[in-house]
């Protein structure tokens, strides 16, 4: 493993009301938390995507009756002593961007129509409403993945000001109303931001940039969302939302599917350089599930992700990661098909129990 750049340099602080210790979480759907606390009973985390769009009538105000889908989660997470993780991913599937498949277009769009972006407001403050009725409780909301770093390519120099955006004016006009109506409405809300590692227009896991230069990338990224002027708790990032063998089988990619040392040393590189610029602790997100003994058949995909954080040699990665400035990890697949906890073979719980008999102290 590359050491970080900044070496010793002082890291951020952590958000409030989190653990001194390295914490892992998994993607469980409502109904499963007494389960998922049975099978790993130390777990910290478990996360539920919210989406459907703001103005579809099928976003997550209406999957409950009175949009109490996230008061339910929340109770029941909180039932059998887990924290509850949303994220918030609705702006890509409103109207009337959902039907563009120029990704990156249909989210700038959507962010500069006035109807979209009232109905966005609308639904963002109805689910702090929510989780508001849980002032003891801490909730953690991402909020909006992909968004952050669709605007981060579309701003000049690196400045979320530049990126217009209706009824508040740019992207960080955005970010700010956020915080002000979490202030408002739910201090008991973790706000996360996200931080794409392509938004800097170089995918670090493709492009595979230089050490000294994924440093760069890092730092500029932390620039960006210092331009936000807005003060999130932690940000949320990822490294690759699907199996290796997922792609390879689905997608016909080839062995670059599969991270190698200089992919683990670009990132541990992103998030340390990032980390310190941006003055924030981060959790790596929607990490995939698959392992090694699998066959890469459909839900049974091979991967090395959590064999790297969990298995053999894995207490010096996560002590580098964390020196870096990373906080969490949450493992979950981000399409259909692709390696469950539930079709790992019992790889992901057998390691998360291991690692907690002896978690690793937060530097």
């Amino acid at each position: 493993m590359a050491a970080p750049a900044t070496g010793a340099a002082k890291l951020p602080p952590l958000p409030a009301h989190w653990t001194h210790r390295v914490e892992l979480g998994l993607t469980d759907q409502p109904g499963g938390a007494k389960a998922l606390h049975k099978s790993i009973p130390k777990l910290r985390f478990r996360y539920q995507y919210l989406a459907g769009g703001v103005n579809t009538g099928d976003g997550w105000r209406t999957w409950n009756e009175n949009g109490t889908f996230v008061d339910r989660y929340i109770g029941e997470t909180e039932k059998n002593h887990l924290v509850p993780v949303f994220s918030y991913y609705m702006i890509r599937q409103s109207l009337p961007g959902s039907g563009d498949t120029d990704e990156p277009h249909a989210v700038l769009s959507n962010l500069r129509n006035p109807s979209t972006m009232k109905a966005w407001l609308g639904d963002i403050r109805a689910f702090l409403k929510h989780a508001g009725r849980f002032p003891d409780t801490t909730v953690v909301l991402q909020v909006e993945p992909d968004m952050w770093g669709y605007g981060e390519q579309a701003a000049n120099g690196d400045d979320a000001a530049t990126v217009q955006v209706s009824q508040v004016g740019s992207l960080a006009g955005l970010a700010q109303r956020v915080v002000k109506l979490r202030d408002q409405l739910a201090p008991n809300v973790l706000l996360a931001y996200h931080a794409s590692g392509w938004g800097t227009g170089v995918d670090i896991s493709i492009q595979n940039p230089s050490l000294s230069d994924t440093t760069k990338l890092g730092r500029k990224a932390g620039r960006y969302y210092r331009s936000l002027h807005a003060r999130f708790d932690l940000t949320f990032t990822d490294w690759s939302d699907r199996d290796a063998g997922f792609k390879q089988d689905q997608y016909g990619a080839g062995p670059e599917a599969w991270w190698d040392g200089a992919d683990r040393k670009r990132a541990v590189r992103f998030l340390d350089a990032y980390s310190h610029r941006a003055r924030q602790r981060v959790a790596v997100w929607q990490i995939p599930l698959g392992n090694t003994m699998l066959d890469d058949t459909w839900g049974r995909y091979r991967d090395n992700h959590v064999q790297w954080l969990l298995g053999k040699h894995s207490r010096k990665h996560l002590r580098t990661l964390a020196k870096a400035g990373a906080v969490a990890f949450l493992f979950g697949g981000g399409a259909d098909g692709t390696t469950s906890a539930d079709t790992d073979g019992g790889y992901f719980r057998r390691r998360a129990n291991h690692y907690y008999g002896k978690p690793l102290r937060l530097p």
